[in-house]
C-alpha cells in the first residue's frame, strides 16, 4: 500500500498504549476499592459495585455503595477539617494545589490508561485533553487560592460542598469541582459516577503523598441513593451536580428550604450552526470534534446541526465521506477516533431513541465502520432533515448521533437555536464575523464558540442558560461559587405584618377625607384592574382604613410576564437604562414629601420614612451609575483566542418584596434587576401596597419603557408560588417567611430557574454593605462565555 493510498484510507495500524501499569495498581489492591474518608480508605469487604471496562465488558474492580453512616462520617470528617483550613492562608493553600497538579502531571500516562480502560474513551482524549485540562485546573486554582484576598475581599468559604459528578469525564470533573473549592477555603465530601470511580480513587492516593490535611477531601462511592444522602445532608453547606436535567430538579426541590448554596450544571441540546459562508471542511472537522468526540458523551455536544439552505447538501456529502472514515475500536488504540459507550444500559438507551426516531419516520444514516465484537458501541450518525419538533430533535441522546436541520436566515438560525428547554453551549460557524457575532449574541447559551468547538480552560467559565441549569466552574465566575459576602451582624427571622385579604363589600368608609384612593394594578406600563375585580383594603398602623389595592390572582401575573416579555429591548442599550434611572432619581426627588407622607400614613415615624426616602433616591443613583459599567471581561485562556465573558440579563425575574421599608425594599430589588437588563413583575407588601401607587407616576414620568416593570399586589405567598411556577420566569427574588422561601426554591424546579430568597432572616435594607452592590448584580445576570479565535 503506498502512501497515497494510506492518506485516502486513513488505515493506520495498530498502535496499542500499554496498561500494564494500570492493571498492576488494580491488581495490588485485590481489584476492590473502598471509600477514602478523613484522610484514609476504608475497607472494601462489602464492594459489591462492578466496575467495567465497557469497551470489553471485564470487570475490573468493584467499589462499596456508601449509605447513611458512611456518608455521615465523610461530612463529619469534612466539617471538622474545614475551621483549619479555612483558617489557612491563600499561600498555604495553594501550595497544596500546586502539589496536588504536580503529582497528577508526573503521573499523566497513568491516569490517561486508567481513565480509557474506565470509562471506553480513546486514549488520545484522556491524554490529550482530560487529564491535562485536570492538571490545568488545579494549577489555576492554586494561582486564586494565592490571590484570593486581593480579588474577593470582604468575602469567605461556605464551608462542606457536596459534589457528585458523571461519568462522562471522571477526572477532570473532579478537577473542576474540587479546585475551586479548595482554593476557596471549603471542604469537600465527593461523589464520582458509579460506573468510573478509578480515577478518583487514584486521585485520593495521591493526596496522601501530597499531604493534605485529613477530612479536606473525603470520596465516597455509589448510585443515586448516596448522591441523595450528600444532597440532603443538614452540614453540607454547598452542592455542587454535574448530570442531567432530571435528576437536577430533584436536586434543586431537595435543597429547597435548606439554605444551601447550589451550583447545576446540566444537559444540553446544543446547536451547531453553519452558515453559507463557512468554511465548510473546517466545519465538517467541527462536527467530528463537536458529536463524535468522546462518543457523543458530552453535555454540550453539538448534536443539532442547523445548516444554511445553499450549502446543506455540499455540507452533508462531504460530512458522510468524513464520517465513514471514523475509526472505531480498542479505546486503548491510539489511532482509535471513537471508544465504547460507557455502559450497555447507556447504549441501550440510545438504541431505543434511534429505534423510536425512525419509527417516526426519521432516517438515519450511520457510517458502515465494524463494530467490535464485544464491548458496548454505537456507530456514528446523523438523521437528515429533521423537524425542529421530533422527540430525537428534542431530547438528550448523549451518544454519537446528531440531527439536521436547514434554515434560510439568520433570524430563522437564531429561532431555531433557541427552540429547545436548554441552553448550555452553540457552534456558530461563518467566515463573516459580523454574522457571527450577532448570532453569539442572540444565542440563549452559556458557551458560544465561533468557528470552533468544545474548547474548554480553567480560565474560562463554562455553565448553561435555561433547563441547563445555574452556575458556573472555571475562571473567578466559578471561584465566586464557592464564596460568600463575609457574615455581618446576626439577623433576625422575618415576621410578615398580618393582613386581611378579604375582599371589600362597600360596607366600610376608606380614606376618611378622600374622595377615593383605589389603587390598580400597573402592567405594561398601564394602569389595570385585577382581573377577578376584587380589593381588599389597606390599614395603618391603629387599623384604620387607608385604601383599596388590588388582590391579582394567576390571571394578572400572566398578564404582567407579557407585557414584561414584549419589552426585551430593554436589555440592548445600557446607556439608556442608565439615563432612565437617572430619570427616575428626578421624579423620585420632586415627589420625595408625598413619598415620607404615604410612609407616615403607613406607620412610619416621620424621621424614619424621610431617611428611607433619601436612602432610595441614593440607590438609583447608585444603579444608574453601574447601568453601563457591571459588564463582563476578556479571559487569559489559549493563544490566538479571544475568550470573552458577556454579562447578560437573566430575562424576566419576579420579585416579591417584604414588608420592612416598604418603599427602600421594594426599589432595592428592582432597581439591580432593571439596571442589568432584566424585566420586573413584582409584587409590593401586601401591609403597604399603597406605598407603590406614587411610583406609577415615577416609572412614567421617567421614559422607563412599558412592561420593563410591573407591580400586582395581592397575597404574598400565592402570588409568589405563580411566579414561581411560571415557565416564563427567568428568575425569581423573594423576601418572604421561611416557608415561603422553600416553597417557591421547590417550584422554580419546573423550568429551573434561578431563585434568589432571604431565608426567611430580616435585612436591614439601610445598610449599603448589605442591601445593595456587587453581589445583587452578580445574581441579577448570567455570563455568556464566547470564544473567538483569530489568526489567519
Amino acid at each position: 500500500m503506498s502512501i497515497k493510498d494510506i492518506m485516502e484510507s486513513m488505515d493506520y495500524g495498530p498502535a496499542p498504549e500499554a496498561v500494564t501499569d494500570a492493571k498492576a495498581w488494580l491488581a495490588a489492591r485485590g481489584g476492590r476499592l473502598g471509600h477514602f474518608i478523613d484522610g484514609a480508605f476504608t475497607s472494601a469487604d462489602q464492594a459489591v459495585i462492578e466496575v467495567e471496562n465497557p469497551a470489553t465488558g471485564e470487570i475490573l474492580a468493584r467499589v462499596p455503595a456508601a449509605g447513611p453512616a458512611e456518608v455521615d462520617a465523610a461530612v463529619a470528617a469534612a466539617k471538622s477539617a474545614f475551621p483549619r483550613w479555612s483558617r489557612l492562608t491563600g499561600f498555604e493553600r495553594a501550595q497544596y494545589l500546586y502539589a496536588i497538579a504536580r503529582g497528577l502531571q508526573k503521573r499523566e500516562r497513568f491516569f490517561s490508561v486508567l481513565e480509557s480502560l474506565d470509562n471506553g474513551k480513546p486514549i488520545r482524549e484522556s491524554r490529550n485533553a482530560d487529564i491535562p485540562l485536570a492538571i490545568r485546573h488545579f494549577y489555576h486554582h492554586a494561582g486564586w487560592a494565592a490571590v484570593l484576598d486581593s480579588e474577593f475581599p470582604g468575602y469567605e468559604p461556605l464551608g462542606v460542598c457536596g459534589q457528585v459528578i458523571p461519568w462522562n469525564f471522571p477526572l477532570l470533573m473532579l478537577a473542576w469541582k474540587i479546585a475551586p473549592a479548595l482554593a476557596a477555603g471549603n471542604t469537600v465530601v465527593l461523589k464520582p459516577a458509579d460506573l468510573t470511580p478509578l480515577t478518583a480513587t487514584a486521585f485520593a492516593e495521591l493526596l496522601c503523598e501530597a499531604g493534605l490535611p485529613k477530612g479536606v477531601i473525603n470520596i465516597v462511592h455509589g448510585g443515586g441513593e448516596t448522591g441523595a444522602l450528600i444532597v440532603r445532608h443538614p452540614d453540607v453547606a454547598k452542592v455542587a451536580f454535574t448530570g442531567s436535567t432530571a435528576v437536577g430538579r430533584e436536586i434543586r426541590r431537595a435543597t429547597a428550604g435548606s439554605g444551601k448554596r447550589l451550583t447545576l450544571e446540566l444537559g444540553g441540546k446544543s446547536p451547531f450552526i453553519v452558515c453559507a459562508d463557512a468554511d465548510l471542511d473546517a466545519a465538517v472537522e467541527g462536527v467530528v470534534d463537536g458529536i463524535w468526540f468522546n462518543q457523543g458523551e458530552v453535555c454540550c455536544a453539538g448534536s443539532r446541526l442547523l445548516l444554511q439552505e445553499g450549502i446543506a447538501e455540499r455540507f452533508l456529502t462531504r460530512l458522510r465521506a468524513r464520517m465513514d472514515r471514523i475509526r472505531l475500536g480498542d479505546p486503548l488504540d491510539k489511532s482509535t477516533d471513537m471508544g465504547a459507550i460507557v455502559s450497555g444500559r447507556q447504549k441501550a438507551r440510545i438504541e431505543a431513541l434511534l429505534r423510536d426516531a425512525r419509527a417516526e419516520g426519521h432516517t438515519l444514516e450511520q457510517s458502515a465502520c465494524p463494530l467490535p465484537a464485544r464491548g458496548h458501541f454505537v456507530a456514528p450518525g446523523f438523521f437528515a432533515d429533521t423537524e425542529p419538533a421530533a422527540t430525537v430533535s428534542q431530547v438528550e441522546i448523549f451518544g454519537p448521533i446528531a440531527v439536521t436541520t436547514t434554515f434560510r436566515t439568520v433570524d430563522e438560525a437564531v429561532s431555531l437555536a433557541n427552540n429547545t428547554a436548554y441552553g448550555l453551549a452553540a457552534s456558530v460557524w461563518s467566515e463573516n464575523v459580523n454574522a457571527a457575532t450577532e448570532l453569539a449574541a442572540r444565542l440563549k447559551a452559556g458557551v458560544v464558540w465561533i468557528n470552533a468547538t468544545n474548547i474548554f480552560d480553567a480560565g474560562a467559565p463554562f455553565g448553561g442558560m435555561k433547563e441547563s441549569g445555574f452556575g458556573r466552574e472555571g475562571a473567578c465566575e466559578g471561584m465566586s461559587a464557592y464564596l460568600r459576602p463575609a457574615a455581618g451582624k446576626r439577623r433576625a427571622a422575618l415576621k410578615p405584618a398580618p393582613v386581611d385579604l378579604t375582599a371589600f363589600t362597600g360596607t366600610e368608609a376608606v380614606g376618611p377625607g378622600l374622595i377615593d384612593r383605589t389603587m390598580k394594578n400597573y402592567i405594561g406600563g398601564a394602569q389595570a384592574r385585577p382581573d377577578g375585580g376584587a380589593s381588599y383594603v389597606v390599614r395603618g398602623r391603629k387599623g384604620e382604613a387607608l385604601g383599596l389595592a388590588p388582590i391579582s390572582g394567576r390571571k394578572d401575573i400572566r398578564n404582567a410576564v407579557e407585557a414584561a416579555l414584549k419589552a426585551g429591548g430593554w436589555a440592548a442599550n445600557a446607556h439608556a437604562r442608565a439615563q432612565v434611572l437617572f430619570f427616575m432619581a428626578e421624579n423620585i426627588a420632586a415627589r420625595e414629601a408625598d413619598l415620607v407622607a404615604a410612609l407616615v400614613q403607613a406607620g412610619v415615624s416621620r424621621a424614619d420614612a424621610g431617611a428611607e426616602v433619601r436612602k432610595t433616591l441614593e440607590r438609583v443613583f447608585y444603579y444608574a451609575g453601574m447601568a453601563d459599567k457591571d459588564d463582563g471581561r476578556i479571559h487569559a485562556t489559549k493563544p490566538r483566542h479571544l475568550t470573552l465573558s458577556v454579562k447578560e440579563p437573566l430575562g424576566v425575574v419576579g420579585v416579591v418584596a417584604p414588608d420592612e421599608a416598604p418603599l427602600l425594599s421594594l426599589m432595592s430589588l428592582i432597581l439591580p434587576l432593571i439596571a442589568t437588563g432584566n424585566r420586573v413583575v413584582a409584587v409590593p407588601s401586601p401591609a403597604h401596597a399603597l406605598i407603590a401607587q406614587p411610583l406609577y407616576q415615577v416609572f412614567d414620568t421617567s421614559d422607563l419603557p412599558g412592561g420593563v416593570v410591573n407591580l400586582v399586589t395581592g397575597e404574598r405567598d400565592a402570588l409568589a408560588a405563580v411566579l414561581a411556577d411560571h415557565d416564563a420566569v427567568d428568575g425569581l427574588w423573594y423576601h418572604g417567611p421561611t416557608e415561603g422561601a422553600a416553597r417557591v426554591e421547590a417550584l422554580s424546579a419546573g423550568n429551573l430557574k434561578q431563585v434568589w430568597t432571604n431565608g426567611g432572616l430580616a435585612l436591614d435594607w439601610l445598610d449599603d454593605a448589605t442591601a445593595r452592590g456587587r453581589d445583587w448584580l452578580d445574581h441579577a445576570t448570567q455570563v455568556k462565555t464566547i470564544w473567538l479565535p483569530y489568526g489567519a
